[in-house]
């Protein structure tokens, strides 16, 4: 098929790396992979358009090209990539309609509580018209396949779980040894996180995980991935409460990353806001056991006591002694990310869930023609 695929948070090629933009990427090589065609038919950000009406011409100048950009493509379907409240997707619904295409969204998500605060109702109603157009939507976390199926019927909401590309994070013991000799970290237990470090949820979670390993006992060395504009504060903040525990690496490549979880021995983050956490899936598939708060990203990805530790939200002190416990206790760890590891690769290998989503999402075209009482060539 020819698909196109539009992502109105921002665009899949933007340099600021997040977790929803890998998600995006992963989503648009799968469908290369399975031998669709694939184009972008708008690059235009709906985050937060609706409180800026300054930008409402542009935008409708944007969605004029974009409906002559994709009536010269010809695609078989239109397919969005995250639709919520805050990036509504304003185009999808009205090209498709224009177009007569069918309309997917991949990662829809409703709450009804937006649409009763005077700052996000507009977004809950552009949000909710894309949805009730939409003749499928998927969902990857399970509170908002439950909400969705509370607005439109349950054949046109599917559940696909977060995946990650299972064979990019592998547990590798040669990696293991070379970093860890240049960490000169000997038998000295390492805990690694990663993370982008922006000034908001996720720099107050390094806030509270430094906060955290400062009332640890167990000796430790802590190794953090990533860079961002709040890096110099996190170096100060690291050197006032750890001391020399502390080794910044600035951004990793993606692909190198299982290199410094193999060397790691606890991945821990607490995830603050997280709606899911690409990381965890990471670090699980590379054989960490996590410790993190009881966040809705982490509780989706991590079972508690069997793949990692759960702590209270906000509750340094008991994160503190979830890191103490697996540092301290080298088989519960191990055993822990073996169970991990087993666990990402039997439910969130990407290759597999993805599978299903573009079964249905195939059907779409025929099953578009079947309802409006019409039959396919």
């Amino acid at each position: 098929m020819r698909i196109a695929l539009y992502a109105p948070l921002k665009p899949l090629d933007h340099p600021e790396p997040s977790g929803d933009r890998t998600i995006g990427r992963l989503l648009e090589q799968s469908l290369k992979d399975a031998g669709h065609t694939v184009f972008t038919p708008s690059r235009l950000r709906a985050r937060w358009m609706y409180l800026r009406p300054l930008g409402w011409p542009k935008a409708l100048v944007e969605a004029a090209r974009a409906l002559d950009r994709t009536r010269r493509q010809a695609p078989d379907l239109w397919l969005t990539y995250l639709s919520y409240y805050k990036a509504p997707d304003l185009l999808g619904p009205w090209i498709s309609d224009k177009l007569d295409l069918p309309y997917a969204i991949f990662q829809g998500s409703y709450a009804t509580k937006y649409g009763k605060k005077a700052k996000t109702w507009p977004g809950f109603v552009m949000n909710r018209r894309a949805l009730l157009r939409a003749d499928l939507t998927t969902a990857n976390k399970r509170v908002d396949f439950e909400n969705l199926k509370r607005l439109l019927p349950e054949e046109r909401v599917l559940y696909v779980p977060p995946g990650v590309e299972t064979q990019l994070f592998p547990r590798d013991d040669a990696a293991r040894a070379r970093r860890r000799r240049e960490l000169s970290a000997g038998e000295t237990a390492v805990v690694m996180t990663a993370a982008r470090f922006r000034r908001d949820v996720k720099t107050e979670s390094l806030k509270l995980l430094i906060r955290a390993l400062s009332r640890v006992r167990e000796e430790f060395l802590l190794v953090l991935a990533g860079d961002g504009p709040t890096l110099p504060e996190m170096k100060k903040l690291a050197c006032e409460r750890l001391q020399d525990r502390a080794i910044f690496l600035d951004r990793v490549p993606r692909e190198r990353l299982y290199e410094w979880y193999s060397a790691a021995d606890v991945f821990a983050f607490p995830g603050l806001g997280e709606s899911l956490g690409m990381v965890y899936l990471e670090a699980q598939c590379a054989g960490l056991p996590v410790a993190a708060c009881a966040s809705r990203g982490a509780r989706e990805t991590v079972v508690h006591e069997e793949t990692g530790l759960l702590t209270e939200t906000g509750d340094d002190a008991a994160l503190a002694a979830s890191i103490e416990r697996l540092i301290r206790d080298k088989s519960l760890r191990e055993a822990m990310g073996r169970a991990a590891a087993d666990r990402v690769r039997r439910e969130f290998d990407i290759g597999r869930n993805m599978e299903r989503f573009q079964k249905a999402l195939a059907a779409l075209p025929e099953k578009r023609l079947r309802l409006r009482g019409t039959s396919g060539p």
